[in-house]
């Protein structure tokens, strides 16, 4: 499973808004999830941005909150890089169509709240239709 940016800091600071599904599947030491080299990016400009101020100590290391989780670093390909591009839809917003075309190309769910992101050919976790 990808971790979408805001799941990933929601998970790092225990906040209340990640759902207990996620919550489960995170817990659960079997599963591989992983967080985007995109998602590093977005942390470290929203924080340089003055956006998110509460992950200041995360923002300092990104790499290393993502081992501390004990989760894995995805990286970001041309392939990837590629797709996120060619897409035709209107969604502007470059570190979701990043984390979109990961999902896709790497054949795993998305781990996100965010409803934009359901207009992606891509798997969503939780599906709550």
């Amino acid at each position: 499973m990808l971790l979408d940016t805001h799941i990933f800091l929601w998970w790092l600071f225990d906040d209340p808004k990640l759902g207990s599904s996620i919550r489960r599947h995170l817990k659960n030491k079997d599963n591989e999830i992983y967080v985007s080299a995109a998602s590093v990016w977005e942390i470290s400009t929203k924080f340089r941005l003055g956006r998110l101020s509460e992950a200041s100590e995360v923002a300092k290391d990104v790499p290393e909150w993502i081992i501390r989780a004990g989760f894995q670093s995805m990286p970001v390909t041309a392939r990837h890089a590629q797709l996120a591009g060619d897409w035709e839809l209107s969604h502007r917003d470059p570190f979701d169509r990043m984390l979109a075309a990961q999902a896709k190309l790497e054949k795993m769910p998305l781990a996100t709240v965010d409803r934009q992101l359901k207009n992606f050919p891509i798997t969503i976790f939780p599906d709550e239709k």
